[in-house]
């Protein structure tokens, strides 16, 4: 429906509650998407609205959708029993779709749709009013795989959005979505050569770099990726922390880890 209160044209909220907490499935229209935008949220019932209770935008990979790492990670019932442990403060989570071009949009602009503003500029503005947290909220940004590289990428060059950013199973590369994308890569708008890379983007933005760590499955198909990126990362004197886990590129995977991200993420708020 359209609401002339809402910072978006249309907005439509569905609410599904689930043990200690509720799902929240909304659709806006974004002018970032030139078109609708679909994200699962995930609010703990522990949330009191207007206390700028800590997000996690969590971003997923080729061929999904914002259902995700809900319905095949289960990262709400993880993110909550950290949060039943006292492991973690009460954090809210965001799930976007990526913006549906294609096998994956790669979390940047191009094809004159900006799906970098889309997550970075829409989505906070999404969670603050649909959930009531308090505007002055920290926020996070986390994701697997083609997610990975987004997330990372988008922590990287928006120090002034994010406290702290993680990558599992990440790309690494504009040229490593040519492993996963029907779409040519020119289609996107670079050059294979010349495409977005996760090394540039830290080094281009290295004054300013926040805390951040990222890991990979040493069956992994992208683990000489990752570890490339470390070595890099290290040579150019960036601190980090990187790890490395049994398992492949795989939800199992994803899903065991992602609560890595989460107590890393919880550490930054302490020391808030």
């Amino acid at each position: 429906m359209s609401d002339s209160s809402s910072n978006f044209r249309t907005i439509e909220v569905a609410n599904l509650p689930v043990e200690k907490g509720r799902l929240i499935f909304t659709t806006i229209k974004s002018r970032h998407l030139k078109g609708r935008g679909d994200t699962t949220l995930y609010v703990p019932e522990s949330v009191i609205p207007g206390k700028n209770v800590p997000v996690v935008i969590l971003l997923h990979g080729v061929y999904c959708s914002h259902w995700a790492w809900a319905l095949k990670g289960r990262a709400h019932e993880s993110l909550q029993e950290l949060i039943d442990t006292g492991e973690i403060p009460p954090m809210i989570l965001a799930m976007p779709s990526d913006g549906l071009w294609g096998d994956g949009s790669g979390y940047f602009k191009h094809n004159d749709r900006d799906f970098e503003k889309w997550i970075v500029e829409d989505i906070p503005l999404l969670v603050d009013e649909v959930t009531g947290n308090g505007s002055e909220a920290i926020h996070f940004i986390a994701g697997l795989s083609m997610g990975g590289y987004g997330a990372m990428r988008l922590g990287a060059a928006h120090p002034d959005r994010f406290t702290a950013f993680s990558g599992h199973s990440s790309v690494t590369t504009y040229e490593d979505l040519r492993q996963f994308v029907e779409e040519p890569l020119d289609s996107y708008g670079y050059e294979p050569v010349n495409g977005p890379n996760t090394v540039d983007t830290i080094l281009e933005h290295q004054e300013k770099i926040i805390p951040f760590r990222f890991d990979c499955g040493v069956d992994d198909f992208l683990i000489e990726a990752n570890r490339k990126l470390s070595q890099q990362l290290r040579e150019s004197g960036i601190e980090f922390e990187y790890e490395e886990f049994p398992g492949g590129h795989e939800w199992p995977y994803w899903e065991e880890h992602v609560r890595k991200s989460y107590k890393f993420f919880a550490r930054r708020v302490q020391l808030r």
